[in-house]
């Protein structure tokens, strides 16, 4: 039933609709609208709505002002109502609560707070869209386009690619043509974290090295500045990857370098960016077996990987005027008759020798060829991202990737992206306290995991990988607290969550803009 003021109020408008105070109906065709609408700086002051929404106001003559006023307290952040019959272009509005209106960066929280907001208030209100199996949703640019496209976009994605039910198809569009540049690159943003997403969810019989591989390939086949290669198990050889090949040779799948070349730079002998991505397609343990518990989820232990390909993807949809190289080694790894065992010994690419000590820390030794690959191609900054030690999820949880790098230029630049972004990062300690865990080793150069064992674990993974690196400018994303989502981030729904591919896109954006000398 309807409170007894509201049915009169919708009476006094010439209706007699159910409002957002009860259910909606399913099936309703036409389009929907999504609506924006900002806290009252004072109480009892009248609903403050977005441009748009005080545009489409004017159009039903007062009625969607009046209605969201009758209907129940203020809107708070995130929260919705939906209102049918307005106008006859959309049969059902929702109006979602945006916060505050002058919400901007959070110096607590370092991220820009207006634009998370409409990032998940647009999603939700996508969403309830979505329900109603209305297939097409205007949405409202609520003052930052970009951010609102990624809302839409991200909050509609789910993986259900297997499944003969799916969820209705609902494509968003943007509510006016002002804003319409930055709401394609907010569309171009989320589709390039949804790519990631698909990647990792996807089951590792789906997603195999030379399959990764070949659905990037396919992904960049239009664009004619990117060159992809395949390289096999025979190059990998001749390039003298030992500690890789290593953990390949575990697994039936065939291991597969793929090397992306993106020439966005006005001249293509400019320094790139090299972006160079952790690819388990499926991450076992090997001899050092995880629990069967949870262990599905290791199909996404490619998540770096995916990461890195998809911003590159990202980056020629958006013509980033910028040289970008990305590498992603790619394998299994799988316990059997070949596979390493701890206390082997194995040799990377630029001769150190590694003592495997835990072949469930097998992606640093993936990591230590691609890295010395990666210092072939004179650099301006190499930056990897890895789901990397289960210690990082335990340091910062699913707030933040870990951030290790030797440059604070870099680290800057990165920082600044994911404010804008909202996919934080968070810089953590490089000391030589931890490299001296990994180089006090009695068999060997180094050791894949620091002689304290579980101390420091992330940390200590970092201090291995800086063995490989001899650039000036690198970074390490540990990303293995991002891999997921649960409800952490209300605009992805529950799973892999492709982070932090906007983050790596925006980095990359400013840096091909950033005329700072770094060489």
């Amino acid at each position: 039933m309807l409170l007894p003021g509201v049915r009169s109020a919708a009476r006094r408008l010439g209706r007699d609709l159910p409002l957002a105070c009860r259910g909606c109906s399913r099936g309703a065709g036409g389009k929907g609208l999504v609506l924006g609408i900002y806290s009252s700086e004072k109480d009892g002051a009248a609903a403050l709505l977005t441009s748009a929404g005080d545009a489409f106001d004017r159009l039903v003559s007062g009625r969607l002002r009046e209605l969201v006023s009758i209907c129940g307290p203020p809107l708070k952040k995130g929260k919705t109502r939906i209102f049918h019959g307005l106008h006859q272009d959309f049969p059902s509005v929702v109006v979602v609560g945006l916060g505050k209106k002058n919400a901007g960066v959070n110096d607590q929280e370092n991220w820009n707070e207006g634009k998370e907001n409409i990032r998940a208030a647009v999603a939700v209100g996508c969403r309830q869209i979505q329900d109603l199996e209305i297939p097409c949703v205007e949405v409202d640019p609520c003052g930052d386009a970009q951010a609102a496209a990624e809302g839409a976009v991200l909050g509609l994605h789910e993986y259900s690619e297997l499944k003969r039910k799916k969820k209705p198809v609902v494509t968003p569009q943007l509510h006016g043509s002002a804003e319409n540049e930055a709401w394609q690159k907010g569309v171009l943003y989320a589709q390039g974290q949804n790519l990631a997403r698909y990647l990792m969810e996807a089951p590792a019989n789906y997603i195999t090295p030379i399959k990764f591989a070949e659905h990037i390939e396919q992904k960049l086949r239009s664009f004619s500045n990117v060159k992809v290669h395949i390289r096999p198990e025979s190059w990998i050889a001749t390039q003298q990857m030992g500690a890789f090949l290593s953990v390949a040779k575990g697994s039936a799948e065939p291991p597969i370098f793929l090397e992306i070349h993106y020439s966005g730079g006005a001249n293509t002998s400019e320094r790139p960016l090299v972006l160079v991505g952790k690819g388990v397609t499926f991450d076992s343990g090997g001899i050092s077996l995880k629990p069967s518990s949870g262990m599905d989820a290791m199909r996404a232990d490619m998540g770096g990987a995916a990461a890195v390909c998809s911003a590159i993807v990202t980056a020629a949809a958006l013509n980033l005027p910028l040289n970008i190289i990305g590498l992603a080694p790619l394998c299994e790894n799988m316990p059997s008759g070949k596979a390493n065992k701890p206390g082997d010994v194995v040799r990377a690419k630029n001769g150190k020798t590694i003592q495997v000590d835990n072949t469930d820390a097998e992606g640093r030794l993936l990591l230590a060829d691609a890295l010395c690959y990666a210092h072939s191609f004179n650099a301006r900054a190499i930056v990897n991202a890895a789901t990397l030690t289960g210690a990082m999820d335990v340091a910062l949880g699913s707030a933040a990737a870990g951030v290790f790098t030797n440059s604070s230029w870099l680290w800057n630049h990165l920082y600044e992206a994911s404010i804008v972004t909202g996919d934080r990062v968070w810089r953590m300690p490089l000391f030589e306290h931890y490299t001296k865990q990994v180089t006090d080793c009695p068999l060997a150069d180094l050791s894949n995991i620091g002689k304290y064992s579980r101390a420091g674990g992330a940390c200590t993974a970092a201090a291995f990988l800086k063995e490989f690196v001899t650039a000036s400018h690198w970074a390490h994303l540990d990303i293995a607290g991002v891999m997921s989502n649960k409800d952490e981030v209300p605009y992805l729904r529950k799973g892999m969550a492709g982070r932090p591919t906007r983050t790596l896109v925006e980095f990359a954006a400013r840096l091909s803009q950033d005329s700072h000398n770094t060489t």
